[in-house]
Formats: C-alpha cells, sequence, structure tokens
C-alpha cells in the first residue's frame, strides 16, 4: 500500500477533500493523510458538507500539523502533493524515506465569503482533485514511488478536466 501525504496551509478545505478521495478512490492501494503548516484546528465545515454530498464519509477528519508525519514514528510516506501555492512554496520538513513529490495547486474555496459562490467553490475543487486523483491512479502501473514518480509526470502532461463520476 502507498502512503500518501496531502499538503495545504490550514489543512481544512483541499487538503481534506484529496485525502478522502485519494482513500475512496484508491481501494486499498493507497492510504492518504493530510496535515498543515498552520493547521486552523478544524475541517472547514463545507469541506465536510462537500464530501457527505458525494457520498464519501465526512467524519473522523481534523486539521493537523504536518509535523505528525515528520516524526520517527510517522507512517513511512511514499509521496507528498501540495494542493495550495504557499504550502508548495513554503520549507518543508525533511519526510524520513525521502518521498516523491508532486504539486496540484488549486484555488482556496475557503477563502470565499459569499455561501453560496463557496459551496460552488468547494464542488470545482472537489471536482477538480477528483478528476486529477482518477488520472493519477489510472497512470499507476505499479505500488512503489518510481510507479508514482512515472504516473505524477505523466499526468502533469496532460490538461486534466474534472467531470463526474460515480462512486
Amino acid at each position: 500500500m502507498l502512503n500518501i501525504l496531502v499538503l495545504c496551509t490550514g489543512n481544512s478545505a483541499r487538503s481534506i477533500l484529496a485525502e478522502a478521495l485519494l482513500n475512496a478512490r484508491g481501494k486499498g492501494r493507497i492510504r492518504a493523510y493530510s496535515a498543515g503548516s498552520s493547521p486552523t484546528g478544524s475541517p472547514n465545515p463545507l469541506a465536510l458538507a462537500t464530501l457527505a454530498s458525494n457520498d464519501l464519509p465526512a467524519d473522523g477528519y481534523r486539521s493537523k500539523s504536518w509535523d505528525e508525519f515528520a516524526r520517527t514514528d510517522a507512517p513511512e510516506l511514499d509521496a507528498v502533493i501540495t494542493v495550495c501555492d504557499s504550502a508548495a512554496a513554503e520549507v518543508c520538513p525533511v519526510w524520513p524515506g525521502a518521498p516523491v513529490r508532486a504539486h496540484w495547486g488549486l484555488p482556496d474555496p475557503a477563502g470565499i465569503d459569499d455561501f453560496d459562490a463557496a459551496r460552488q467553490a468547494f464542488a470545482d475543487t472537489f471536482r477538480a482533485l477528483d478528476a486529477r486523483i482518477l488520472a493519477l491512479l489510472s497512470a499507476l502501473s505499479g505500488d512503489n514511488r518510481i510507479a508514482l514518480q512515472t504516473a505524477f509526470d505523466q499526468i502533469k502532461l496532460q490538461d486534466i478536466q474534472p467531470h463526474d463520476h460515480d462512486i
């Protein structure tokens, strides 16, 4: 099983959505986690509502520091994915085992004040992450870091467009 950590600054929105999607879509091939450099303390309620509206579990998530995954007792990571520009630009901890890295920058839906616009932004972010994750899984031909790096490189070259999928 591949261990993938998804990072964002607050660990309340994009990284939570990606964690849920990777775990659901990975179907036992992937164990995903999420964390942030400056966690907000709790997942964004619209992130949880978006998961629930897409028939994914919306409980058990928490906003946590990426420091938890740099400890010696943390799961060994095969990949680290950043989903926001600020997390990609930050100096990340040194991850044990030197995991593969990828950046999937997306606008922050949690930064939108208007409720209806924010709800739509969360839905758009969910679809964009879903499309990227499905492309990754489709390109993944093995269960090791070399296969992950190859899949990340392959999908980087594609123009990934979100679309609806049944879960």
